[in-house]
Protein backbone atom coordinates (compact mmCIF):
# COMPACT_ATOMS: atom_id res chain seq x y z
CA UNK A 1 0.00 0.00 0.00
CA UNK A 2 1.76 3.59 -0.77
CA UNK A 3 1.72 5.49 1.96
CA UNK A 4 1.31 9.90 1.65
CA UNK A 5 3.97 11.11 3.93
CA UNK A 6 3.76 14.58 4.61
CA UNK A 7 6.96 16.43 6.39
CA UNK A 8 6.82 20.28 7.09
CA UNK A 9 10.88 20.19 8.79
CA UNK A 10 13.89 21.12 6.73
CA UNK A 11 16.78 18.88 6.86
CA UNK A 12 20.26 18.76 5.63
CA UNK A 13 20.93 17.25 2.22
CA UNK A 14 22.46 14.25 3.71
CA UNK A 15 19.71 13.48 5.91
CA UNK A 16 17.03 14.58 2.92
CA UNK A 17 19.10 11.96 1.19
CA UNK A 18 18.41 8.87 3.65
CA UNK A 19 14.71 10.36 4.19
CA UNK A 20 13.84 9.74 0.34
CA UNK A 21 15.34 6.54 0.39
CA UNK A 22 13.85 5.17 3.33
CA UNK A 23 10.36 6.21 1.90
CA UNK A 24 10.79 5.17 -1.56
CA UNK A 25 7.96 3.44 -2.82
CA UNK A 26 5.43 5.96 -0.93
CA UNK A 27 4.63 9.58 -2.00
CA UNK A 28 6.70 12.42 0.13
CA UNK A 29 5.43 15.66 -0.28
CA UNK A 30 6.62 18.48 1.87
CA UNK A 31 4.85 21.63 3.25
CA UNK A 32 4.50 24.82 1.59
CA UNK A 33 6.16 26.44 4.45
CA UNK A 34 9.05 24.35 6.55
CA UNK A 35 10.54 24.65 9.90
CA UNK A 36 14.01 24.16 10.50
CA UNK A 37 13.71 23.81 14.06
CA UNK A 38 13.08 20.27 15.42
CA UNK A 39 11.28 21.43 18.57
CA UNK A 40 9.31 24.69 17.51
CA UNK A 41 5.33 23.73 15.58
CA UNK A 42 4.69 24.21 11.69
CA UNK A 43 2.22 26.48 10.23
CA UNK A 44 -1.38 24.66 9.27
CA UNK A 45 -0.75 23.54 5.70
CA UNK A 46 -3.84 21.97 3.35
CA UNK A 47 -1.23 19.24 2.29
CA UNK A 48 -1.72 17.47 5.41
CA UNK A 49 -5.05 16.74 5.09
CA UNK A 50 -4.26 14.64 2.09
CA UNK A 51 -1.44 12.35 4.25
CA UNK A 52 -1.67 9.28 5.70
CA UNK A 53 1.42 9.92 7.92
CA UNK A 54 2.79 13.25 9.01
CA UNK A 55 6.52 13.60 9.93
CA UNK A 56 7.98 16.66 11.93
CA UNK A 57 5.92 18.77 13.93
CA UNK A 58 2.74 18.95 12.54
CA UNK A 59 -0.13 21.71 13.54
CA UNK A 60 -2.45 20.61 16.30
CA UNK A 61 -5.17 21.78 13.88
CA UNK A 62 -4.08 19.83 11.09
CA UNK A 63 -4.00 16.53 12.80
CA UNK A 64 -7.61 17.20 13.94
CA UNK A 65 -8.56 18.19 10.55
CA UNK A 66 -7.80 15.10 8.69
CA UNK A 67 -9.62 12.30 7.83
CA UNK A 68 -7.08 10.51 6.84
CA UNK A 69 -4.21 10.66 9.00
CA UNK A 70 -3.22 7.52 10.38
CA UNK A 71 0.01 8.35 12.46
CA UNK A 72 2.25 11.25 13.04
CA UNK A 73 5.75 11.25 14.39
CA UNK A 74 7.46 13.99 16.01
CA UNK A 75 11.01 15.14 15.37
CA UNK A 76 11.63 16.38 19.31
CA UNK A 77 11.27 14.22 22.52
CA UNK A 78 8.60 16.79 23.92
CA UNK A 79 5.03 17.04 22.86
CA UNK A 80 3.25 19.27 24.88
CA UNK A 81 0.99 21.15 22.40
CA UNK A 82 -0.24 17.34 21.88
CA UNK A 83 -0.63 16.34 25.43
CA UNK A 84 -3.60 18.27 26.36
CA UNK A 85 -6.62 15.57 27.78
CA UNK A 86 -8.89 16.97 24.74
CA UNK A 87 -6.21 16.99 22.11
CA UNK A 88 -5.49 13.37 23.28
CA UNK A 89 -8.88 12.20 23.14
CA UNK A 90 -10.09 13.67 19.99
CA UNK A 91 -6.71 12.12 18.57
CA UNK A 92 -7.52 8.76 20.03
CA UNK A 93 -11.01 9.10 18.51
CA UNK A 94 -9.97 9.55 14.94
CA UNK A 95 -7.15 6.05 15.51
CA UNK A 96 -4.20 8.89 15.03
CA UNK A 97 -1.18 6.59 16.72
CA UNK A 98 1.21 9.55 17.75
CA UNK A 99 5.42 8.69 18.53
CA UNK A 100 8.09 10.94 19.60
CA UNK A 101 11.85 11.14 19.25
CA UNK A 102 13.11 10.53 23.01
CA UNK A 103 15.10 7.79 21.56
CA UNK A 104 16.98 9.92 19.71
CA UNK A 105 17.87 11.91 22.20
CA UNK A 106 18.60 9.77 25.29
CA UNK A 107 22.23 9.41 24.70
CA UNK A 108 22.79 13.18 24.49
CA UNK A 109 21.06 14.39 27.22
CA UNK A 110 21.94 11.24 29.23
CA UNK A 111 25.29 12.22 28.99
CA UNK A 112 24.95 16.23 29.45
CA UNK A 113 23.56 15.10 32.42
CA UNK A 114 25.93 12.65 33.64
CA UNK A 115 29.27 15.84 32.38
CA UNK A 116 27.21 18.67 34.74
CA UNK A 117 27.59 15.71 37.69
CA UNK A 118 31.09 14.81 37.05
CA UNK A 119 31.83 18.30 36.82
CA UNK A 120 30.52 19.35 39.77
CA UNK A 121 32.19 16.42 41.83
CA UNK A 122 35.43 17.08 40.76
CA UNK A 123 35.33 20.82 41.26
CA UNK A 124 35.39 21.54 37.66
CA UNK A 125 33.59 24.79 37.39
CA UNK A 126 35.96 26.15 40.95
CA UNK A 127 38.95 25.49 39.02
CA UNK A 128 38.13 26.77 35.59
CA UNK A 129 36.96 30.40 37.13
CA UNK A 130 40.74 30.23 38.93
CA UNK A 131 42.47 29.74 35.72
CA UNK A 132 40.36 32.43 33.90
CA UNK A 133 40.38 34.77 37.10
CA UNK A 134 42.88 34.66 40.06
CA UNK A 135 44.53 31.50 39.08
CA UNK A 136 44.63 30.59 42.64
CA UNK A 137 46.71 27.10 42.98
CA UNK A 138 43.88 26.18 45.22
CA UNK A 139 44.74 22.18 45.49
CA UNK A 140 43.67 21.52 49.11
CA UNK A 141 40.53 23.49 48.68
CA UNK A 142 39.49 21.86 45.68
CA UNK A 143 40.52 18.07 46.71
CA UNK A 144 38.41 18.82 50.18
CA UNK A 145 35.53 19.83 48.22
CA UNK A 146 35.46 17.26 45.40
CA UNK A 147 33.39 14.26 46.18
CA UNK A 148 32.41 10.69 44.61
CA UNK A 149 29.04 9.53 42.80
CA UNK A 150 29.42 6.56 44.80
CA UNK A 151 26.89 5.54 47.22
CA UNK A 152 25.18 9.08 46.77
CA UNK A 153 21.26 9.32 45.52
CA UNK A 154 20.21 10.20 42.24
CA UNK A 155 16.11 11.18 41.70
CA UNK A 156 15.01 10.95 38.32
CA UNK A 157 12.02 13.04 38.09
CA UNK A 158 10.35 11.12 34.80
CA UNK A 159 11.27 7.63 33.65
CA UNK A 160 10.68 7.29 29.80
CA UNK A 161 13.62 6.86 27.29
CA UNK A 162 15.99 9.40 28.72
CA UNK A 163 15.33 8.77 31.94
CA UNK A 164 16.38 5.26 31.66
CA UNK A 165 19.33 6.07 30.09
CA UNK A 166 20.41 8.21 32.59
CA UNK A 167 19.91 5.30 34.66
CA UNK A 168 21.76 3.38 32.47
CA UNK A 169 24.85 5.59 32.60
CA UNK A 170 24.80 6.04 36.48
CA UNK A 171 24.26 2.77 37.50
CA UNK A 172 28.01 1.62 36.91
CA UNK A 173 28.72 4.49 39.75
CA UNK A 174 27.01 2.49 42.00
CA UNK A 175 24.87 5.55 42.98
CA UNK A 176 21.20 5.14 44.26
CA UNK A 177 18.85 5.44 41.98
CA UNK A 178 15.06 6.43 42.34
CA UNK A 179 12.54 7.42 39.08
CA UNK A 180 9.45 8.98 39.98
CA UNK A 181 6.35 7.92 37.44
CA UNK A 182 2.99 7.37 37.76
CA UNK A 183 2.90 4.08 36.19
CA UNK A 184 3.32 1.40 38.26
CA UNK A 185 6.08 -0.60 36.05
CA UNK A 186 8.56 -1.35 37.68
CA UNK A 187 12.58 -1.64 36.71
CA UNK A 188 15.14 -3.53 38.92
CA UNK A 189 18.03 -0.33 38.13
CA UNK A 190 15.97 1.64 40.46
CA UNK A 191 12.92 2.08 42.50
CA UNK A 192 10.40 3.67 42.06
CA UNK A 193 8.39 6.48 43.87
CA UNK A 194 5.07 7.22 43.12
CA UNK A 195 3.26 10.50 44.10
CA UNK A 196 2.08 9.75 47.52
CA UNK A 197 6.18 9.27 48.42
CA UNK A 198 7.44 12.04 45.95
CA UNK A 199 8.09 14.92 48.60
CA UNK A 200 9.70 12.07 50.86
CA UNK A 201 12.28 10.84 48.07
CA UNK A 202 13.04 14.55 47.10
CA UNK A 203 14.68 14.92 50.91
CA UNK A 204 16.66 12.27 50.54
CA UNK A 205 18.47 12.78 46.83
CA UNK A 206 21.61 14.34 46.50
CA UNK A 207 20.79 15.06 43.29
CA UNK A 208 17.55 16.06 41.54
CA UNK A 209 17.41 15.53 37.97
CA UNK A 210 14.26 16.50 36.38
CA UNK A 211 13.09 15.28 33.09
CA UNK A 212 9.83 15.53 32.66
CA UNK A 213 7.69 16.94 30.00
CA UNK A 214 5.33 19.86 30.44
CA UNK A 215 1.88 19.08 30.49
CA UNK A 216 -1.08 19.90 32.52
CA UNK A 217 0.19 17.49 35.11
CA UNK A 218 3.51 18.56 35.47
CA UNK A 219 3.93 22.63 34.83
CA UNK A 220 5.21 23.64 38.45
CA UNK A 221 5.86 20.06 39.78
CA UNK A 222 9.44 21.22 41.59
CA UNK A 223 7.50 24.59 43.31
CA UNK A 224 8.54 26.12 45.94
CA UNK A 225 7.34 23.29 48.77
CA UNK A 226 9.48 21.24 46.89
CA UNK A 227 12.19 23.14 46.53
CA UNK A 228 11.94 23.87 50.39
CA UNK A 229 12.29 19.92 50.99
CA UNK A 230 15.65 19.54 49.28
CA UNK A 231 17.93 18.55 51.21
CA UNK A 232 21.33 21.32 52.18
CA UNK A 233 23.69 20.98 49.42
CA UNK A 234 21.39 18.92 47.08
CA UNK A 235 22.09 19.57 42.99
CA UNK A 236 19.50 20.84 40.83
CA UNK A 237 19.23 19.08 36.84
CA UNK A 238 16.78 20.05 34.46
CA UNK A 239 16.71 18.66 30.83
CA UNK A 240 13.01 18.18 30.88
CA UNK A 241 10.80 21.51 30.10
CA UNK A 242 11.30 24.87 32.37
CA UNK A 243 8.12 24.93 32.84
CA UNK A 244 8.06 22.22 35.35
CA UNK A 245 10.27 24.27 37.88
CA UNK A 246 9.63 27.62 40.10
CA UNK A 247 12.61 29.53 38.83
CA UNK A 248 12.17 32.26 41.55
CA UNK A 249 12.11 29.07 44.04
CA UNK A 250 15.61 27.83 42.38
CA UNK A 251 17.17 30.86 42.77
CA UNK A 252 16.48 31.83 46.57
CA UNK A 253 17.73 28.52 47.11
CA UNK A 254 21.01 29.25 45.09
CA UNK A 255 21.24 32.49 46.07
CA UNK A 256 20.43 31.41 50.42
CA UNK A 257 23.94 28.75 49.74
CA UNK A 258 21.17 25.86 50.83
CA UNK A 259 21.50 24.07 47.33
CA UNK A 260 24.74 22.81 45.80
CA UNK A 261 23.89 23.89 42.06
CA UNK A 262 22.16 23.72 39.35
CA UNK A 263 22.55 23.06 35.98
CA UNK A 264 19.74 24.15 33.83
CA UNK A 265 19.36 23.45 30.20
CA UNK A 266 16.07 24.93 30.15
CA UNK A 267 14.04 27.75 31.42
CA UNK A 268 10.87 29.01 32.02
CA UNK A 269 11.39 31.52 29.03
CA UNK A 270 13.52 30.56 25.90
CA UNK A 271 16.33 32.25 25.25
CA UNK A 272 16.63 32.95 29.02
CA UNK A 273 16.38 37.02 28.89
CA UNK A 274 20.17 38.18 29.11
CA UNK A 275 19.34 40.51 32.56
CA UNK A 276 17.67 37.31 34.26
CA UNK A 277 19.25 36.99 37.71
CA UNK A 278 19.83 32.86 37.06
CA UNK A 279 23.00 34.29 34.90
CA UNK A 280 24.83 35.10 38.17
CA UNK A 281 23.17 33.09 40.91
CA UNK A 282 25.93 31.36 42.62
CA UNK A 283 27.02 28.09 41.24
CA UNK A 284 23.85 27.83 38.77
CA UNK A 285 25.41 26.81 34.87
CA UNK A 286 23.42 27.00 32.22
CA UNK A 287 23.34 25.96 28.47
CA UNK A 288 21.04 26.80 26.06
CA UNK A 289 18.92 23.93 25.11
CA UNK A 290 21.55 21.74 23.66
CA UNK A 291 21.49 18.78 25.59
CA UNK A 292 19.82 16.76 23.20
CA UNK A 293 22.22 17.92 20.62
CA UNK A 294 24.68 16.30 18.62
CA UNK A 295 26.54 15.90 15.28
CA UNK A 296 24.44 13.66 12.91
CA UNK A 297 21.22 14.74 14.98
CA UNK A 298 18.97 15.26 11.59
CA UNK A 299 20.52 11.95 10.15
CA UNK A 300 19.51 10.29 13.25
CA UNK A 301 16.02 11.95 13.55
CA UNK A 302 15.55 10.62 9.78
CA UNK A 303 16.29 6.99 10.47
CA UNK A 304 14.45 6.96 13.67
CA UNK A 305 11.26 8.17 11.63
CA UNK A 306 12.75 5.41 8.74
CA UNK A 307 13.35 2.27 11.17
CA UNK A 308 9.86 3.20 12.67
CA UNK A 309 7.63 3.37 9.31
CA UNK A 310 8.93 0.02 8.45
CA UNK A 311 7.14 -1.13 12.03
CA UNK A 312 4.58 0.58 10.56
CA UNK A 313 4.19 -1.07 7.22
CA UNK A 314 4.29 -4.53 9.35
CA UNK A 315 1.91 -3.85 11.44
CA UNK A 316 4.43 -3.62 14.43
CA UNK A 317 4.34 -1.90 17.74
CA UNK A 318 5.72 1.45 17.36
CA UNK A 319 8.90 2.85 19.15
CA UNK A 320 8.57 6.36 21.19
CA UNK A 321 4.40 6.04 21.21
CA UNK A 322 2.82 8.14 23.52
CA UNK A 323 -0.73 8.19 22.20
Amino acid sequence: MTLTIFCDTTFPEEALCVLREGVAGHSLVFASARTSSNLASGAPDPVLLTADVAFGQPAVDGLLGSSRLRWAHLTSAGYTRYDVDTIRAALTSKGIALTTSSTVYADPCAEHVLAMMLSMARQLPASLDAQRTTRAWESTLRRERSFLLRGQTVLLLGYGAIGRRIAELCAPFEVRLFAFRRRAEGDPRVTIVHDGDIDRALGEADHVVNVLPENEATRGFLDRSRIARLREGAFVYNVGRGTTVDQGALLEALQSGRLGGAYLDVTEVEPLPADHPLWSAPNCFITPHSAGGRRGEHLALVRHFVDNLRRFERGEALVDRVL
